[in-house]
């Protein structure tokens, strides 16, 4: 059974820092992209950042690029993602998620998308 578990969310003022984590079980094959989408209230959800094991590339969302960095530990089976300079603009649930293949479904909304978290909430206030 896949599983993915966030955690790390949490509130912070504009400005701060933050680290989510997601730990990954139950990949009977070796999972390539793994990373981050985001939904805030009202808002479709979006792909913030992912890495490909499949050639060793990295997403980032153009509204993140620049504050936010992933990093991966295979031997954990963890994904991280830095949040730094967080914005009120930031403030989503944030979605730990898995497929095969490269970072490309990261670029939309995610519904082709296999594996998932369950959220973790990032609240950042002004």
């Amino acid at each position: 059974q896949v599983q993915l578990v966030e955690s790390g969310g949490g509130l912070v003022q504009a400005g701060g820092s933050l680290r989510l984590s997601c730990a990954a079980s139950g990949f009977t094959v070796p999972w390539t992209a793994i990373g981050w989408f985001r939904q805030a209230p009202g808002k479709e959800r979006e792909g913030v950042s992912c890495h490909s094991s499949q050639d060793n590339s990295t997403y980032y969302s153009d509204s993140v690029k620049g504050r936010f960095t992933i990093s991966r530990d295979n031997a954990q089976n963890t994904v991280y993602l830095q949040m730094n300079n967080l914005k009120t603009e930031d403030t989503a649930d944030y979605y730990c998620a898995a497929d095969l293949g490269l970072c490309v479904l990261w670029s939309g909304h995610g519904r082709e998308i296999d594996y998932w978290g369950q959220g973790t909430q990032v609240s950042v206030s002004s």
